[in-house]
């Protein structure tokens, strides 16, 4: 059923997967749902909705990634990292989350489901200081951009870019962003069966 509605959501967004990724894909809806009734890792409840609202809502920007290594910050159950990892093997994630019971989650699906190009990391994002900086810093869940900036400015290597995940997009946040950041690109995203506006900022430090 599950994997049956993946194959036509990727379809519809252009995104070609073995079957092998479509299949843990699916198997990561399963287990977050599973998960989910003892450890309430996300607010939605319903499989078919996660796979639209979580997996397909990561998975619109996969196209846009630039480099290697990226680190996903605030990633909850991670998202958007685990999908984007599955289906882009040959990139570096790192899972970066404070609360320990996200990371037990996502340490068991690298487990159960054999992810080996991810790693989580339990910490908040002022402390984590990595040894070099990431091709790209993905966050989804963020309250501003301003707020993302300001916390996560360290990460990026020196080309590396900032991706937003937003849904609409206010101009009250747009005039908030701070001194020394430009706004690359503001992509329009649309997900399959979800009717809300979803947009990707591409977002440097100027050098």
């Amino acid at each position: 059923m599950l994997l049956a509605q993946l194959e036509t959501y990727l379809a519809e967004i252009g995104l070609s997967a073995t079957d092998l990724q479509k299949q843990q894909l699916v198997d990561f809806v399963h287990l977050l749902n599973k998960w989910n009734k003892a450890y309430n890792l996300t607010s939605v409840r319903d499989p078919e909705q996660m796979l639209i609202r979580h997996v397909l809502d990561s998975l619109v920007v996969s196209q846009y990634l630039q480099g290697e290594t990226f680190i996903d910050v605030g990633t909850g159950p991670g998202l958007p990292g685990i999908p984007l990892a599955i289906m882009n093997p040959d990139k570096q994630f790192v899972l970066l989350d404070s609360l320990g019971k996200r990371i037990r989650f996502q340490k068991q699906v690298q487990f159960e489901l054999g992810i080996k190009n991810y790693t989580s990391v339990e910490s908040r994002v002022e402390a984590y200081q990595p040894e070099q900086g990431f091709d790209g810093v993905l966050s989804r869940a963020f309250a501003s951009i301003s707020d993302m900036l300001n916390w996560c400015h360290h990460l990026p290597a020196e080309d590396g870019q900032f991706y937003a995940l937003k849904g609409q997009l206010a101009d009250d946040e747009m005039a908030l962003i701070p001194a020394g950041f430009t706004v690359d690109e503001v992509i329009e995203l649309t997900v399959p069966r979800l009717d809300e506006q979803r947009h990707l900022l591409k977002i440097t430090k100027q050098k």
